[in-house]
C-alpha cells in the first residue's frame, strides 16, 4: 500500500509539473510556414520614446519611472492573428514589443520602479529541471537587467533578485523593484531585458526586451552624424516562430527529454521580426541614415549584407563610440550585441535595397540561411537625391587605449559542454563550475585584469561581462584541439594542460570595428581569446575606487554566454568587485 500510494504521488507530482511547465494553453494549432507570410508588407515601427530625465530650472534633473510588464496581444504581421505576448511600458495600453525606448541623459541618473503584472501562468512551456527561479506562491519571475549598464549591484538585475505580481514570491537576492541608473556612463547604446534564472530565454521570447540610449548632446551634436527621430533608428532585430492561431511557438520537448523534459540547446525561429514586425519595410530618401542595430535573438547570428552592395559605416560598437569610423560591406552580429553603424542611401544604384543575412545557424557549423531567415527587411528608397547637411567624420569619440601593462590580474575561464549518450548536448558550463558553486573571480575595483577565455566547445559563445568594460586583444587557434580537450576535462588548469603549447603563435586579428571597449564578444571555438577587462570608469586612475557608487556590495555581478539558452542551462558564473 504504502508503495502504491508513493507511486501514485509521484504520477501526481509529474502531471502537476508537466502541466505548470507547459504553461497555459496559448499554443493552438499547427506551425506557420515562413511562406504563407508575404515580406515587406509592414512597415517598420517606431518604438515609444520615454525619457529618463525630467526637466528643471537648471537642466536636466532625475527622473522616476514606473515601467510595466503586461501580458497583452501584438501584431506580428499583417497575415498573422493577434500573438499574446508579454510587453513593457508605461501602461499595458501603451506596451510594446519590443518595449519603449529609454532615453537619458550622460551624468543624469534614472530611477525605474519595474513592475510585474503578468498571469500566474506562463504563455510558453519551459524546463524546471535546470537551476531555475522556483516560486513558492506561483506566478512569473522576472528581473530587469540593462545591458551594457554601468550601475551599483542592487541594480544590475541579478538573476536571483526576481519577484512576481504583488511581490507575492521574491528571489533571495531581491531588494527592491527600483533599479537606480546613474547614466555616468560614456554616450551610447544599451538595451534592457528579462534575467530572470533559467527563465531568461522564455520571458525574452515572450517579449520583454527593449532598447536604452544615454545621449550626450552637446558632444555627439558636435560629430554632424545623422539624427532625429526620422534620420536616426533603432532596429531591435530577433527571430520568432508562431503558430496558426498567431501564437509564439517554442517546442515543449527537449533534445533529451529523460533528462530535460523541454530545454533545448538554442532556440531558432522561421521568421525575422525588426522592431515587432515580420520582415518589414521602410522608405527612405536618398541620403545618409543612422542604424543602432540590436540582435536581441536567443541563439541567431546575424552577418548583415544589403543585397544591392550598399556599406556600413561603423560608429560604434555595444555601448561605445568607436575612435574612427570603419567602413564594411557585411558585419557579424551575435545575440546581445549592438552596432551603430551610418548607411548612405544616395550611393545605391537601385530604389530598393534588402537587408539581408547569411550568418550559418547554430554559428558557424549549422544550416546555411533560407529564403526567409536569410533576408532581415526592406528600404524603399526614393528617386530623388535628397538635402543632406550630414556628415562623417572619420574621428568619433576618444577613450584611453588598453594599458595591459597595468593589468593586475590573469584568468582563464574555460567553456564547457557536456553531451548524453546520444551525443546531444545536456548543459554547459563556465570553468566547469555551476552558478552555484562558490565565487571564484573577485577582482579588485578601479583594476584591469587579463583574461584568456578558452572555448573547448563547438559553438561560438557570445560572452558578456556584467558591469566591466573589454577590450579584445587577440585569439589564437588551438592545435590538437582533442588532446587539450581532454586534459582540461581532467585538470581543468589551463597552465598544467600546457595551453601555449598547444596554440598557434599566427594570432588572429579582431575586425576593425570591434576593436573599441565592448561588453560583449563573441569566443571562437576552438580559440583561446584573450581579453583586457576593466573595472574603473574612464577618467579614473587604476588606483582609484574606479565608481562614482559602491560596486562592491551584494549580490555582485555576473559574467554569462549570451546565447540565452545556454545561459539558462548554466553557462552563468558570479563575481564580486573587492575594495
Amino acid at each position: 500500500m504504502v508503495v502504491i500510494r508513493s507511486l501514485l504521488f509521484l504520477l501526481l507530482s509529474l502531471l502537476s509539473f508537466s502541466s505548470y511547465a507547459r504553461g497555459a494553453n496559448y499554443q493552438n494549432g499547427p506551425l506557420v510556414s515562413p511562406a504563407k507570410l508575404e515580406m515587406f508588407v509592414d512597415e517598420l515601427p517606431r518604438m515609444p520614446t520615454v525619457h529618463g530625465y525630467g526637466v528643471g530650472d537648471g537642466g536636466p534633473v532625475t527622473a522616476h519611472l514606473t515601467i510595466g510588464m503586461y501580458l497583452k496581444t501584438w501584431k506580428f504581421h499583417r497575415d498573422l492573428p493577434p500573438t499574446p505576448v508579454y510587453a513593457f511600458g508605461t501602461s499595458k495600453a501603451t506596451a510594446t514589443v519590443p518595449g519603449p525606448t529609454i532615453e537619458s541623459i550622460q551624468g543624469v541618473a534614472t530611477h525605474i520602479t519595474w513592475e510585474n503584472h503578468l498571469p500566474s501562468r506562463h504563455i510558453l512551456p519551459f524546463d524546471r529541471t535546470i537551476p531555475i527561479a522556483n516560486p513558492e506562491g506561483g506566478g512569473i519571475p522576472t528581473v530587469v537587467h540593462l545591458h551594457g549598464g554601468v550601475h551599483p549591484p542592487a541594480s544590475d538585475g541579478n538573476s536571483r533578485a526576481w519577484f512576481t505580481s504583488g511581490f507575492k514570491s521574491k528571489g533571495p537576492t531581491f531588494v527592491s523593484p527600483t533599479s537606480v541608473y546613474p547614466n555616468v556612463q560614456e554616450p551610447g547604446n544599451l538595451w534592457y531585458h528579462d534575467h530572470a534564472m533559467g527563465l531568461t530565454r522564455v520571458n525574452i521570447l515572450a517579449g520583454l526586451l527593449g532598447s536604452y540610449a544615454i545621449r550626450n548632446p552637446s558632444v555627439e551634436s558636435a560629430l554632424g552624424l545623422p539624427s532625429g527621430p526620422d534620420l536616426d533608428r533603432t532596429l531591435i532585430v530577433f527571430d520568432r516562430s508562431f503558430r496558426t492561431d498567431g501564437s509564439l511557438f517554442l517546442n515543449a520537448t527537449g533534445n533529451n527529454p529523460s533528462i530535460h523534459p523541454q530545454w533545448q540547446p538554442e532556440y531558432f525561429g522561421d521568421a525575422i521580426i525588426v522592431n515587432g514586425k515580420a520582415w518589414p519595410y521602410l522608405k527612405v530618401a536618398r541620403r545618409r541614415y543612422r542604424f543602432r542595430i540590436i540582435n536581441a535573438s536567443n541563439a541567431r547570428f546575424f552577418r548583415f549584407f544589403f543585397d544591392n552592395g550598399l556599406q556600413f559605416v561603423h560608429i560604434g560598437s555595444d555601448s561605445l563610440y568607436l575612435h574612427r569610423t570603419v567602413t564594411s560591406t557585411n558585419f557579424l552580429l551575435a545575440p546581445s550585441e549592438i552596432a551603430d553603424v551610418i548607411v548612405d542611401f544616395s550611393k545605391s544604384a537601385k530604389d530598393t535595397a534588402i537587408l539581408s543575412n547569411n550568418a550559418a545557424y547554430p554559428y558557424p557549423s549549422g544550416d546555411p540561411t533560407d529564403e526567409f531567415n536569410g533576408k532581415v527587411m526592406k528600404f524603399i528608397i526614393d528617386k530623388k537625391k535628397a538635402k543632406d547637411d550630414t556628415r562623417i567624420p572619420k574621428r568619433l569619440l576618444r577613450y584611453p587605449p588598453p594599458a595591459v601593462h597595468r593589468a593586475v590580474e590573469t584568468r582563464y575561464i574555460t567553456m564547457y559542454e557536456y553531451t548524453s549518450k546520444t551525443d546531444e548536448p545536456t548543459h554547459l558550463l563556465l570553468n566547469n563550475k555551476t552558478y552555484d558553486d562558490p565565487i571564484t573571480e573577485k577582482p579588485k575595483s578601479g583594476t584591469s585584469e587579463i583574461w584568456h577565455v578558452i572555448n573547448l566547445t563547438d559553438d561560438n559563445h557570445p560572452l558578456h561581462v556584467h558591469l566591466g568594460l573589454f577590450t579584445v586583444l587577440d585569439q589564437q587557434e588551438i592545435l590538437d584541439l582533442d588532446e587539450f580537450k581532454d586534459c582540461m576535462e581532467k585538470k581543468n588548469n589551463a597552465n598544467a594542460c600546457r595551453w601555449k603549447e598547444h596554440v598557434k603563435r599566427k594570432r588572429v586579428q579582431v575586425p576593425k570595428y570591434e576593436r573599441g571597449w565592448k561588453n560583449v564578444f563573441k569566443m571562437m571555438p576552438g580559440y583561446v581569446t584573450r581579453i583586457l577587462v576593466r573595472f574603473s570608469m574612464f577618467g579614473s586612475s587604476d588606483a582609484e575606487a574606479g565608481y562614482p557608487f559602491n560596486a562592491t556590495g551584494e549580490p555582485g555581478y555576473v559574467y554569462h554566454c549570451h546565447i540565452l539558452d545556454h545561459e539558462d542551462n548554466v553557462m552563468m558564473r558570479p563575481f564580486m568587485l573587492v575594495p
